[in-house]
């Protein structure tokens, strides 16, 4: 049985995404997976690897940024040297490396054996909006790209827009695979037709440059028959008491608790309206094709977005729910106050239909068939 590591610097079991290419490929190869905290995936085997973030430490490695010497700050970042203590010994067929910064590193650990990145997002403009981003570190990602892609044997992405950006950009054409989850057996809860209310949901990670506070002022448009649910996973615990001072005294804001990644599209079965309006404050938020688009799919929800190119060739080609016609809170709650009883069940009876249409397992046939091919070769 042939060997693969995957390597990713993040919780494997609360990445959807790496979660998922660890459960496909121990069907049938031996999976070594490296991260921060185990997938919690049977017959999988672990390496813990440690990456801890010192304020004080990084002052002298960021002047290597600002230097562009690149190489010496990467190969000397704890986590690096973390992975090549602990993997070096091993000897695999392939590694699955998981964003750009897991790249050079798996090329050492490869040994010669085959390589496929999957690069996510577009890393050379991930958070173009931040300026302590831009300065330390777009020059540092786009380096990566252009010394580390011309090695890998093949490259997936999460979109469209994404994948031609890397061909334009490294004249690398990655496949895409996108960020749909395994089907769930679910069939929609129709709202009642003299119900009063309509729940929207919101859920995942949040940090300032994806604008929640756009969704909490939305609120103020719209009438009592809207209430917005928030589970939130707090990576930035101020920038959450923060959209809570604003919704303070908001009656119809509530914000839950987050539930594990296995069992949320039944948890959000319940509500009636997925939405999410994300701010095109950077490259990838404007090409955003999340989890929880797939998510709300398949808890069989409608949907409400703002005019995200990739989420709404999605929702209008198999016609989901509404498109806002621009990304101000205004605009979203006009969309959305059109809405009745009628539509919110027509759109979750569409999810339905589509829910085996757009899951992982169509995914895992393309995911499985490259990893095929490039061993093979």
């Amino acid at each position: 049985m042939k060997t693969i590591l995957v390597l990713s610097f993040s919780d494997l079991a609360t990445d959807p995404r790496v979660n998922r290419q660890i459960r496909f490929l121990s069907k049938n190869y031996r999976v070594v997976a490296a991260g921060l905290a185990p997938p919690g995936v049977e017959g999988v085997e672990f390496v813990p690897i440690v990456k801890k973030i010192n304020m004080i430490a990084l002052a002298l490695p960021s002047l290597k940024l600002l230097t562009r010497r690149f190489e010496s700050w990467y190969w000397g970042q704890g986590h690096v040297i973390d992975c090549l203590k602990k993997l070096s010994h091993l000897r695999v067929d392939l590694v699955l490396a998981n964003d750009i910064e897991a790249l050079p590193v798996a090329l050492r650990l490869a040994q010669g054996a085959k390589v496929i990145l999957d690069a996510h997002e577009y890393s050379p403009r991930e958070f173009e909006d931040i300026f302590l981003w831009r300065l330390f570190l777009q020059d540092y990602n786009a380096y990566l790209c252009r010394t580390y892609l011309p090695r890998v044997d093949a490259m997936i992405t999460v979109c469209e827009g994404i994948a031609e950006a890397y061909e334009k950009q490294f004249l690398t054409r990655p496949t895409v695979i996108t960020n749909a989850r395994e089907f769930e057996d679910l069939s929609p809860r129709p709202l009642d037709y003299n119900s009063s209310q309509i729940r929207l949901v919101h859920h995942g990670a949040v940090g300032p440059s994806r604008k929640i506070e756009n969704m909490i002022r939305m609120m103020d448009y719209l009438d009592g028959r809207f209430e917005l649910n928030l589970l939130l996973i707090e990576k930035w615990p101020g920038y959450v008491k923060h959209l809570k001072r604003l919704a303070k005294r908001k009656e119809n804001i509530h914000f839950l608790p987050p539930v594990p990644m296995r069992t949320l599209p039944k948890y959000l079965n319940q509500f009636d309206l997925g939405v999410f309006l994300l701010e095109p404050t950077n490259f990838n938020y404007y090409h955003a094709l999340p989890n929880k688009l797939f998510e709300f799919i398949q808890a069989r929800l409608a949907i409400a977005i703002g005019p995200s190119p990739e989420m709404t060739r999605i929702v209008r080609e198999h016609d989901l729910g509404i498109v806002s016609r621009d990304f101000s809170p205004r605009a979203f709650a006009e969309c959305l106050s059109q809405l009745d009883s009628q539509k919110i069940n027509y759109y979750k009876s569409q999810s339905h239909k589509v829910a085996g249409l757009l899951s992982a397992q169509q995914n895992q046939m393309i995911f499985l068939d490259l990893v095929h091919r490039v061993l093979q070769e």
